[in-house]
């Protein structure tokens, strides 16, 4: 059986048992000493507190959750076939020298009215007002958009903006770090994918759609229900009681309350050394999202989108049937868990469906929804994905509903290792992991003359960390061009449900995939029978 839980120690929370031997429901040590100096999760809660609940340090993580569930997309292979090429271009014939893996098509359109083209069918998790999306934003920002993929700016980022204006009415008159985060973006954009600002209710409040389509020229903006790392509203953290006080001005949720004048007297002490800011919980009512998303077209989006996470399946419901109803343009499903860095950890364990049986309910619900004669929006699904097989096997299981893949911590980090290569380079302290591969940007970075027969002289403005954003996503594009070529698709829509076989019955049961032993059997035996 799977290890389902990991309870009281975990390096996320910079915890360990003392044990070799521990209590499987409890995580507790199978033998608790009094006198025992540390450092398991309850000991370290007795006097660290609420600062236990969340992943640690913060600013400089991600997390994600260790739950190992019973069926993941491990449980599906994909099925590779010896003849047959779908989605060759009109006229083509299938021969050898027409389906080389290098002429699979990986591009995709999403949308309704106004379309989006990707370059390959990625979207990003939502990057918000956590310190290591603001610290990183412009390795993110060009690599996404010199990649051609979706780069999701998440929310709060205007609402915690230190040198945030706001008029009489409580609205944006200018926000410098939203405005910084679009204008990263356009700078390198080409014409691929989008950038996607996210509201949550705090952000609505503020009017961030009204600044970023008037002010700033965004196309897309995206209404958030959930994620698939919590199921409470977006945290970060701030370690100053006046930054505390600002953002508890501006209406935010700030724990503990850094009002308060006992709370004031532990800062001081140095016993409380951070606070945490919370948004607030959203309520869903389809009238109220139907007219929210008839206002945002009203004030110049020219596409709305809405993003939803790991709840049951009548919130799955409610997110597609409102999102037909409406003609959202996209909706993007984020299964548990994950996250930037800062969702309660237990919580990110143990809450909501995991993706294999979301990605499942969304299916039926779709089916469901083709038999009505209803409009179906384009969709992305997430929830842990990094590899290029991975990329595969969520089209497959999802099609044809599922149009692209949502990332969250996986496309960050070649953003963060990029950008930490420029810097050891500077400080002449690459590790061996690295100078193996050469002690220059030209040596180490296997794309970087390709950005500069593309880019000229102005490869030396790409942050090393959007070198390393395009150079990951050309990795899984040339995967995913082998796996699809392997599979005799050439287009990412002839991609279907028989191209992947479920190894379990159970994983079969679940996603109405074949099991292995059942895939392709009839014809199997026509063959056999000589017909």
């Amino acid at each position: 059986m799977p290890n389902l839980q990991r309870p009281n120690a975990n390096d996320i929370s910079q915890t360990t048992n003392r044990s070799r031997d521990i209590v499987p429901g409890s995580g507790i040590c199978s033998r608790c000493i009094d006198g025992c100096t540390g450092n398991c999760e309850v000991f370290k809660s007795t006097f660290r507190g609420r600062e236990v609940l969340y992943p640690g340090p913060f600013g400089t993580i991600t997390a994600g959750g260790d739950k190992d569930y019973p069926v993941d997309f491990s449980h599906f292979n994909i099925m590779g076939y010896a003849l047959g090429a779908e989605g060759l271009p009109e006229g083509v014939d299938a021969t050898p020298d027409n389906t080389l893996f290098t002429q699979v098509n990986t591009e995709v359109v999403i949308g309704n009215t106004h379309k989006e083209r990707l370059r390959m069918p990625i979207i990003s998790g939502a990057l918000g007002s956590t310190e290591i999306a603001r610290a990183n934003w412009e390795h993110f920002a060009a690599g996404a958009a010199i990649s051609g993929v979706v780069l999701t700016c998440g929310e709060n980022v205007a609402g915690i903006d230190p040198q945030l204006k706001l008029d009489q009415r409580g609205k944006i008159v200018d926000s410098p770090e939203l405005r910084r985060r679009v204008e990263t973006y356009r700078r390198w954009y080409e014409g691929y994918g989008d950038i996607h600002v996210q509201m949550n209710v705090e952000d609505t409040a503020f009017g961030v759609a009204e600044y970023a389509v008037s002010q700033l020229g965004v196309e897309t903006i995206e209404l958030k229900w959930g994620q698939g790392a919590k199921c409470i509203g977006g945290e970060i953290k701030v370690d100053s009681l006046e930054r505390a006080l600002e953002l508890q001005r501006r209406g935010y949720l700030v724990t503990p309350d850094p009002s308060n004048e006992a709370i004031q007297a532990a800062f001081r002490d140095g016993a409380i050394k951070q606070f945490e800011r919370h948004s607030r919980l959203g309520f869903i009512d389809q009238e109220a999202f139907a007219r929210e998303v008839e206002r945002l077209r009203s004030v110049g989006a020219k596409r709305v989108t809405l993003k939803t996470g790991a709840y049951p399946m009548r919130e799955l419901a409610m997110a597609l049937r409102w999102s037909s109803d409406a003609g959202i343009d996209l909706v993007t499903i984020d299964g548990a868990s994950g996250g930037t860095g800062m969702s309660p950890w237990r919580m990110m364990v143990e809450w909501g469906i995991p993706p294999v049986y979301l990605e499942a309910m969304t299916y039926e619900l779709c089916q469901e929804l083709e038999r009505q004669g209803a409009y179906i929006p384009s969709l992305a699904f997430g929830g842990g994905l990094s590899a290029e097989d991975h990329l595969f096997k969520v089209l497959a299981i999802g099609s044809p509903y599922i149009k692209a893949v949502c990332l969250g911590r996986a496309i960050m980090i070649p953003g963060m290792v990029g950008k930490n290569i420029g810097e050891w380079l500077k400080a002449g302290q690459l590790p061996r992991t690295v100078s193996q591969f050469g002690d220059s940007v030209d040596e180490i970075f296997v794309t970087y003359e390709t950005l500069k027969a593309r880019f000229g002289s102005e490869v030396n403005d790409l942050p090393l960390g959007a070198i390393g954003w395009y150079t990951y996503v050309d990795k899984l594009q040339v995967g995913l061009q082998q796996l699809m070529a392997g599979s005799r698709n050439f287009r990412l829509d002839t991609i279907s449900r028989q191209d992947v076989a479920a190894l379990t019955r159970e994983a079969a049961e679940i996603t109405g995939i074949s099991y292995v032993m059942d895939a392709y059997r009839d014809q199997a035996m026509q063959i056999i029978a000589g017909h």
